[in-house]
């Protein structure tokens, strides 16, 4: 869920803003390196950052009125690492607030933080840890895809909860509420995204393989070394 317009209170969306601030900032650093040494990663990039366009602009019914979409930044996390995607994550939210008014420009910042921030961080941190428990890269994706997901949406549920504790179980009871919404749509759409974070890359893998093993993605492969 994106938190929508006005819905924070003054203080703490200008509080997300300015922690959000400093991986935007270092994220466009990134970005600006990569195409400035790989001007052929372009591309991939507008790919990744499409992909997370349409796919968080998805919006299905959730319970009380709420929805769920799913996220999209595993892909470019796994491809460019998580800095490049709080970047990427942030113009997609700003496009998506401005033109599909899914979000808005005061929560901005706390929408950045939790889909373009925590979420890559989260799914790159999957990532690593099944590949280096051997897993292989499919698997490894799908981790990446589903957490970033997943981690996305429990940041937002905190956010909330922070800004409006229950009256009675305070902040630990509203996160509680607040979780539990969403959990009944956003399980399944992570599951899901990771499926289809393992098909794309099979796609991928045949069809971007040279750009996948500059990456660092995929390993070279011996058998089509020159001799």
């Amino acid at each position: 869920m994106h938190i929508a317009e006005g819905f924070l209170p003054a203080p703490h969306a200008l509080g997300w803003t300015l922690v959000a601030a400093p991986f935007v900032v270092h994220g466009a650093r990134c970005v600006v390196k990569e195409v400035r040494e790989h001007p052929e990663s372009t591309l991939l990039l507008g790919a990744a950052g499409a992909f997370t366009f349409v796919l968080s602009a998805i919006k299905l019914p959730s319970v009380t009125g709420s929805s769920s979409h799913p996220t999209g930044t595993g892909l470019g996390a796994v491809l460019f690492r998580p800095p490049v995607m709080a970047l990427l994550g942030t113009i997609v939210l700003l496009f998506q607030a401005l033109l599909l008014a899914h979000g808005g420009l005061t929560t901005l910042g706390a929408n950045a933080f939790s889909m373009a921030v925590v979420g890559p961080w989260v799914g790159y941190g999957a990532y690593r840890l099944v590949k280096r428990c051997g897993g292989g890269l499919l698997p490894a994706v799908f981790g990446a895809m589903a957490l970033s997901d997943l981690a996305t949406y429990v940041t937002t549920a905190l956010q909330l909860a922070l800004a409006f504790p229950d009256a009675e179980s305070g902040f630990l009871g509203a996160a509680a509420k607040f979780l539990g919404v969403f959990a009944v749509t956003q399980v399944p759409l992570a599951i899901g995204e990771g499926l289809l974070g393992v098909l794309l890359f099979r796609v991928l893998t045949v069809n971007a393989r040279p750009e996948l093993v500059r990456l660092g993605v995929l390993r070279p492969d011996p058998e089509r070394a020159e001799p």
